[in-house]
């Protein structure tokens, strides 16, 4: 698309803040009012659409992006989105472990178990940790105060959440992220465990790696959008 006004900003809204055009007040997508809770996301927002040249690339607007699904989609329908993300921790990344070799088995133990530990303590939430690939059934409480603490965010925190979650491929390590357990470089590499370990052996390829940086970018995305609503 190509740009159609020459300057974006921030500005205080009833019930929120939003971003106007040349201003004007930007909708969303879906035609919805665009009110932000925070004004410092607000004006990140209106900095992404600033910073776009003479053609708008939605891939380069990672915050709008997040905004506009809270706002269009989330907050329309939360248990969808609740129901997927709490999902996660029927079959969470940091439950499942290696049985062999011994490094990695190590590494897990040493990296992930704290955060199995913290779940536990923090959420109630008990979950099991397993060896092997076949899925185990988790402890019926454990999965409900996982839900119950999913279900009780807004719906930009919740937007957040699942983009983290959906990358990481662990809720355990989105809620970790949410409450400033981990930093968004720290939940990338704790995803990319077993992964790591296998390229100090055999080397990254470049899809591996392309994937990685996508990876990474929709994490840091997360974190940055957290910190903007709490700012």
């Amino acid at each position: 698309m190509k740009r159609f006004y020459q300057a974006a900003s921030a500005r205080a809204e009833a019930g929120g803040f939003g971003v106007a055009l040349d201003g004007k007040p930007m909708r969303s997508p879906a035609a919805k009012p665009f009110l932000l809770p925070t004004a410092p996301l607000a004006e990140a927002v209106a900095a992404e659409w600033q910073a776009q040249g003479e053609k708008i690339r939605p891939s380069s607007m990672p915050l709008m992006q997040l905004a506009a699904t809270a706002i269009d989609k989330v907050a329309e329908a939360p248990q969808a989105t609740v129901a997927s993300v709490a999902g996660f921790a029927a079959t969470d990344l940091v439950c499942y472990r290696a049985e062999a070799p011994s490094g990695l088995v190590e590494r897990q133990e040493q990296l992930w178990q704290p955060l199995v530990d913290w779940a536990r303590l923090y959420y109630d939430a008990p979950l099991l940790v397993v060896t092997g690939v076949m899925p185990r059934p988790q402890p019926p409480e454990a999965l409900r105060a996982i839900e119950a603490a999913v279900a009780a965010l807004d719906p930009f925190r919740l937007t957040a959440l699942a983009s983290a979650t959906g990358a990481a491929g662990s809720v355990v390590l989105g809620l970790a992220l949410l409450e400033g357990r981990l930093s968004g470089e720290e939940v990338f590499e704790l995803s990319l465990l077993d992964e790591s370990y296998q390229i100090e052996r055999w080397g990254l390829d470049p899809e591996a790696a392309r994937r990685q940086v996508d990876l990474r970018t929709e994490i840091e995305a997360a974190e940055r959008f957290l910190a903007l609503l709490s700012a």
